[in-house]
């Protein structure tokens, strides 16, 4: 149980930190609205992913509100939040993602994800940049 603690404590932290100076206004997705109460399927991420990433990108602000939402599943968070991570920092989602209205169930689903993610896709970082630095290595020779 402690276990599930930290990971909410980690979620709640990440997403409710105070944020700095970031481009143009906050843009609000309800997520009901584009997915429908069910935040199941990966197919259903891609569209908040959608929406959201290049938002992101420009380091626009965004609320991310799940009210009225009931039913969470890791495909869905996969694909609409852990993607992110491939090329935004954990400290820039932190700045620029709020997530509004989940449940503690989707908070404890999102937690998974999230810890997840930052750990893929820093070893994939790290192993991309290892193998950058062998190349060179070896075309010195």
């Amino acid at each position: 149980m402690n276990f599930v603690r930290k990971l909410l404590d980690f979620v709640t932290s990440l997403f409710r930190t105070s944020r700095s100076a970031t481009s143009t206004a906050t843009l609000h997705v309800d997520v009901i609205e584009l997915v429908g109460e069910y935040c199941i399927t990966s197919d259903d991420g891609d569209r908040i992913y959608d929406v959201i990433h290049p938002a992101l990108k420009v380091k626009q602000r965004v609320d991310l509100d799940f009210a009225g939402v009931d039913i969470f599943a890791s495909p869905f968070f996969n694909a609409a939040i852990g993607r992110l991570y491939a090329d935004i920092s954990g400290d820039e989602l932190a700045l620029l993602l709020k997530v509004l209205n989940v449940t503690q169930d989707g908070l404890y689903v999102l937690a998974r994800v999230i810890e997840n993610s930052r750990e893929y896709y820093s070893v994939s970082q790290r192993r991309r940049a290892v193998n950058e630095s062998l190349i060179r290595h070896a075309s010195g020779f």
